[in-house]
């Protein structure tokens, strides 16, 4: 082996594991195309809220925390943005902000793609 190969085989996904997955890379799909129209934003995340429970108990659990996580922050802080546009620095907020749920956006896919949890527990 070269050692890129894993060891063994992944076991496969469960049922409930593959819904979990279908439905969170729905929603990060959502989110990214939200970015950039808005109105998917919001339907992304009512989408990760309301399917989260069937995700209980499975390692796509942390993936729907994320985009409810990124939601409220990115709410959050593109108002904060918009009020400190007055002031030049709210114009490198929004763009940080764009900047940051981009990056979760394309990293929960990769990670959920590769039916792997969000965050990485060593």
């Amino acid at each position: 082996m070269s050692g890129f190969e894993p060891d063994r085989p992944p076991r496969p996904l469960t049922p409930k594991e593959d819904n979990a997955k279908s439905n969170v890379v729905i929603a990060y799909i959502f989110m990214l195309l939200g970015i950039f129209t808005g109105v998917f934003w919001l339907i992304g995340a009512i989408w990760a809220m309301v399917k989260v429970s069937d995700a209980r108990g499975t390692f796509f659990e942390d993936h729907y925390s994320n985009i409810i996580s990124t939601f409220w922050w990115g709410i959050f802080l593109s108002v904060t943005g918009f009020i400190l546009t007055l002031f030049f620095v709210g114009y490198i907020l929004l763009f940080l902000v764009w900047i940051w749920s981009i990056f979760r956006m394309v990293k929960g896919i990769a990670r959920a793609t590769s039916n792997q949890p969000f965050r990485v527990f060593y």
